[in-house]
């Protein structure tokens, strides 16, 4: 299988990813020279092309017949921009790719923050299903790392790591219920989330939506800034 290779893992982190420390959740398919993985459905959307090549291309449209609804995160002046304008897709929205090497100071909280798992898995998707971080699947929890909040046994936010790739993790899942919202529950959640990916010696990583102006903000009072800018493409 072709690998292609980048000047940041950043650049294409679900290629990156896949190729690397969620390698064991991909699903790969080849076409002569070329080669496209896509996260397991049950986990994640995310697909990626090895290289532009024409091969690969044919290989990540077969992966998209087979998983309808999958995405890609690409740079968006990187590989895959002179031919995405040419490839049929459901959506495309502009991304900033988001990093920190440090949280900044915080008062610190004292919620009582749960280690969320299996059991838990019905509730998340329910609340990702209405609150709509991005991707989420029932699967999604098996990425790691999950931590979430609850109050009289029901979960009302929660945040996690999602891709993985060489030195950094991305900080992913981050939701409140609407009625819980303006308690700093997400603040305080995506802390603990980024404090243990720091602690493991890597840097966070995160994706919004660049016109999300309010949630970008929201990350750069943690510690966050913009490293790049990206595209996410559904494709159909």
């Amino acid at each position: 299988m072709s690998v292609m290779t980048t000047g940041h893992p950043l650049d294409r982190p679900v290629w990156s990813a896949l190729t690397g420390r969620v390698a064991p959740l991909a699903i790969r398919r080849e076409v002569g020279a070329g080669a496209a993985l896509r996260l397991n459905p049950d986990v994640g959307v995310f697909v990626a092309a090895a290289d532009a090549s024409a091969d690969s291309r044919t290989a990540l449209n077969a992966l998209c017949r087979r998983y309808p609804g999958s995405g890609m995160v690409e740079l968006e002046d990187g590989l895959m921009a002179p031919v995405l304008p040419d490839t049929p897709v459901v959506s495309r929205s502009a991304c900033v790719q988001m990093t920190a090497a440090a949280l900044t100071p915080s008062a610190g909280s004292d919620l009582d923050v749960l280690t969320l798992d299996e059991a838990d898995a019905e509730e998340m998707l329910a609340l990702a299903t209405l609150t709509k971080p991005g991707p989420f699947r029932r699967g999604t929890l098996r990425l790691g790392g999950f931590v979430g909040v609850r109050r009289e046994g029901r979960l009302i936010a929660m945040a996690g790591e999602r891709m993985k790739v060489e030195g950094f993790t991305e900080l992913s899942g981050v939701c409140t219920h609407p009625d819980f919202r303006g308690q700093g529950l997400a603040g305080a959640l995506s802390r603990v989330v980024v404090g243990r990916i720091l602690e493991r010696g890597e840097q966070a990583f995160l994706h919004a939506y660049a016109e999300h102006a309010a949630t970008v903000a929201f990350y750069e009072g943690l510690g966050f800034g913009v490293r790049a800018r990206m595209t996410y493409t559904v494709l159909p």
